[in-house]
């Protein structure tokens, strides 16, 4: 099979009947970076988990790199890098020794550890840390570290669950921005996340899923395309004038309107990048003098909302 992550009818059911996965079908494509978005209790770390060995399934597969994670989990997890839920060191360690004690387990030799260490370090901006031990870090911090040390061995499968929950907003920066350096590197990326915008600003790909069930998967781009309603705000420099509503209804793809403020209000628009652009122009000829406009909202959320409005 040509997907690293490959995941064939899983199903899990806990104790007392609650189905948290349900015949689940994903395939992750080579060198993406698909993000596996839904709500909290969509079923997303219970797949990880299984995925990466934490829990048996109560039915289905999953392969890594096609070894079965059920029939041959060592081999299939050998080439897997993964960071699931909230990282833990010993807090008497420092980053480098981490590196060292997590890096040794895998089978690397002290040289190759140090060698690729620096280099890790440096991209999770912990090089400036190196001395201090990891019990003094912030949340941010350890989850920087986790991804490094799921970095170390060079794997070519990235697992992460939920990077940035939890970290403050300086943190969430911080993360995201090592996460897009994966964007640069030969690994194939799965990455749970309930923050749509987390998703659309990050991933290549996305499988969008609820209930433990998948609701659609494919590249982020390819399913934008699918979201025809975009909301647009606008603000400028003098109000709308009640001449202005009639014509401003009349404009190709405006839906409705809405007045948000003195100076402000928000467009229903149908259109692709160049009918918005047109849209623009006829909100010029009308003879406002636009300050701002921009879309508001995510796609990504109009799109996912709706899915799971046709599923139930």
């Amino acid at each position: 099979m040509d997907a690293p992550i490959q995941i064939n009818g899983l199903s899990k059911v806990f104790s007392g009947g609650f189905k948290a996965v349900d015949s689940l079908e994903l395939a992750v494509p080579s060198r993406s970076f698909t993000g596996f978005l839904g709500p909290n209790g969509a079923g997303k770390t219970t797949t990880i988990k299984i995925v990466t060995n934490m829990l048996s399934a109560t039915s289905g597969e999953a392969f890594i790199n096609g070894i079965s994670v059920m029939k041959d989990p060592k081999k299939a997890l050998a080439d897997v890098g993964a960071v699931v839920e909230t990282p833990e060191f010993y807090p008497y360690l420092t980053p480098m020794e981490t590196l060292h004690y997590l890096g040794s387990l895998r089978g690397m030799s002290a040289c190759e550890i140090t060698n690729r260490g620096r280099d890790l370090l440096d991209m999770v901006k912990l090089n400036d840390w190196t001395g201090q031990r990891v019990g003094k870090f912030s949340k941010g911090m350890k989850q920087r570290l986790a991804i490094a040390q799921a970095l170390l061995p060079q794997p070519s499968v990235i697992i992460l669950d939920e990077p940035t929950s939890g970290l403050d907003p300086r943190g969430m920066v911080e993360v995201r921005d090592i996460l897009k350096q994966l964007h640069k590197m030969d690994v194939t990326v799965l990455m749970s996340s309930h923050l749509l915008n987390e998703v659309q600003e990050v991933c290549t790909d996305v499988a969008l899923i609820n209930r433990g069930k998948l609701l659609r998967s494919g590249s982020v781009a390819s399913l934008l395309e699918e979201v025809k309603a975009h909301k647009i705000d606008v603000r400028t420099m003098h109000p709308l004038t009640p001449p202005m509503f009639d014509r401003l209804r009349s404009v190709p793809g405006v839906k409705d309107f809405n007045i948000t403020g003195d100076l402000s209000f928000a467009i229903d628009f149908e259109g692709k990048e160049d009918a918005q652009a047109r849209l623009l122009i006829e909100l010029q000829n009308l003879g406002l003098m636009v300050v701002s406009f921009k879309e508001s909202g995510l796609a990504l959320e109009s799109l996912y909302m709706s899915l799971i409005m046709d599923s139930r």
